[in-house]
């Protein structure tokens, strides 16, 4: 299933979303986008969802959790999920920030991936091996992770760290 391609800026920024266009609501920010591999498109998305997180008060280190799992979800779904397919294929992003947790889902148009495949990179016999950090990153650093069952979309959940019961 084919989408349009979203180009910068109009893919991003939308008078409604409160990037470019006035003040967040105090209860936070959500999207559905199609991104290109664009390195400033991507920056600017994971600087809205943080910006969103910091306006709600999410603490400076649940705001480095959460880039750094965007920055490995979204650079996986465009290395290994698009591996093969043209440069402009769009990856489908999206996020919604709370006060009591950060969602985000990011969908890759790849044939997907078996994640409990990829060695665990942290076995000594894997050390030297290049692959699986991201996912254990994403994995040390969120609430929750879950992979779909084709393995071409991956759903993050953040909890505020006061919100955990």
């Amino acid at each position: 299933m084919s989408r349009p391609a979203l180009h910068f800026p109009d893919a991003l920024f939308h008078p409604d979303s409160g990037v470019g266009g006035g003040p967040r609501p105090p209860h936070g920010d959500h999207d559905s986008l199609w991104v290109q591999n664009d390195r400033a498109i991507i920056d600017s998305i994971q600087d809205r969802v943080i910006d969103a997180a910091d306006s709600l008060g999410y603490d400076t280190n649940a705001q480095f959790a959460l880039r750094l799992a965007l920055e490995e979800a979204i650079v996986n779904a465009f290395k290994h999920g698009h591996k093969g397919l043209p440069g402009d294929t769009p990856v489908h992003f999206e996020f919604e920030v709370s006060p009591k947790r950060i969602y985000v889902i990011v969908e890759d148009q790849g044939p997907g991936f078996t994640p409990k495949a990829v060695p665990d990179p942290t076995l000594d016999e894997n050390l030297e091996r290049p692959s699986g950090r991201g996912l254990v990153l994403m994995r040390a650093y969120m609430t929750r992770i879950e992979h779909n069952a084709q393995g071409n979309r991956v759903e993050m959940e953040l909890i505020r760290p006061e919100s955990r019961e």
